[in-house]
Parts: structure tokens; C-alpha cells; sequence
């Protein structure tokens, strides 16, 4: 019930911002985007921001990335999150998206697909231990084939492509793709509320 009081929260204030004519500055204002880094010591989440706010069809393309530090309430404070550098994965046009942690800046990387399964629920064989009752580990980065595994869940794919031989050593969290989070502040840097999208059940994709 916690994070649904969070959520709730933040939707509400999402509306309030978005109805009200005057005085916004006295609203919490909202940010939603993808988390590419965490420091679990200072408690700071890295993040690009959602430009579209579609839950379908979002587009994590904001620079340079905001940084906030969690609320100091732990009862606003939803489940720490999961970075990765992965923004868009588009096995039509064969490019995958990643922010590039080096440069800071977004990189189109093109992709030869080796094996392509779609319509792949959460819980396909594939993609679900059935006996240990939980989900596989992905992204799978063979080296050797310089190929990487990736499975969306909004997307229902399961992916297996290669990439040219400058981004085969890139670390693991290039290609996954890091949790969804949403959060109000007043205060540029400091969060009142923190939602992890992508770990509450009621918005996991």
C-alpha cells in the first residue's frame, strides 16, 4: 500500500501542475525518465528525462541528465533503482540507442540481428525460470560471438544481434535498460517523493 500512496501522490501533483493557472511554483513539479546511474551511498539517481510521458511509447532523449537525491522520508521512497544505459532498442531500423557514459552523450549503435522471437510474454519459458520462479537473467553478452541477448518486456521481444567490435567490451549495463522512475521536487536536486515505476506491480512493464 506504500507505493501506491506514493504513486498516487505523484499523480495527483502531476495533475495539480497541469490544471492550475497560478501560483505553479507552489506545486511540486514532476520528472519521469529512464535511470542510467545510482550512487547507493550519497543516494543520488541519474536519469533522462521521458519527453513524450508515453507509458507505451517513451522517448528518453533529454540532455544533459538530471540528478536527484532521494527524499530524506523513507515512507516516500519507493524501491531503489536499477541503472542501465539502454534508451531505445528499434529492430526495424537494426539501431539500438545507449547513453554513453564516456561521452555523455546519446549514440546511435547499428545492430545486425541474429535471431528475433516477439509476442514473448513475462513469464515464456525463454524468458522465466518456472522452476526457481523467477525471471532469467538478461542482457547475455557472448564475446566471443561479440553478440548481446536483450529481452523488453513492453516490447514482448526477445533479441539477439551483433555490434561492431568498438562496443563489444562496453560494460554489461550498456545494453540493459535501467528502471523507470518518477519523482516531485521543489528544490532542483532534492526529491520530496520517489516512485520506482518499474518495480511496483501496478505499472511494471
Amino acid at each position: 500500500m506504500k507505493w501506491t500512496n506514493i504513486l498516487l501522490s505523484l499523480a495527483a501533483a502531476s495533475l495539480v501542475v497541469s490544471i492550475s493557472g497560478c501560483n505553479k511554483e507552489d506545486y511540486p513539479k514532476v520528472e519521469q525518465g529512464r535511470t542510467i546511474a545510482f550512487n547507493k551511498d550519497t543516494r543520488e539517481v541519474t536519469l533522462i528525462h521521458d519527453s513524450a510521458m508515453d507509458p507505451q511509447k517513451p522517448v528518453y532523449d533529454v540532455l544533459p541528465p538530471s540528478v536527484f537525491k532521494l527524499p530524506t522520508d523513507p515512507a516516500e521512497t519507493g524501491p531503489e533503482p536499477k541503472p542501465g544505459q539502454r534508451m531505445k532498442l528499434d529492430t526495424d531500423k537494426k539501431v539500438i540507442v545507449i547513453f554513453d557514459t564516456k561521452t555523455q552523450k546519446m549514440v546511435n549503435i547499428p545492430i545486425t540481428i541474429l535471431d528475433l522471437q516477439q509476442s514473448i510474454g513475462k513469464e515464456h519459458p525463454l524468458v522465466y525460470d518456472k522452476d526457481a520462479k523467477k525471471a532469467k537473467k538478461f542482457p547475455v553478452v557472448d564475446k566471443d560471438k561479440k553478440s548481446v541477448t536483450i529481452y523488453s518486456g513492453r516490447q514482448r521481444m526477445l533479441c539477439t544481434f551483433s555490434v561492431p567490435d568498438e562496443y563489444i567490451g562496453y560494460p554489461e549495463s550498456t545494453w540493459d535498460a535501467g528502471d523507470e522512475v518518477r519523482l516531485t521536487y521543489r528544490t532542483p536536486g532534492q526529491s520530496l517523493r520517489f516512485m520506482n515505476i518499474s518495480k511496483t506491480d501496478i505499472f511494471k512493464r
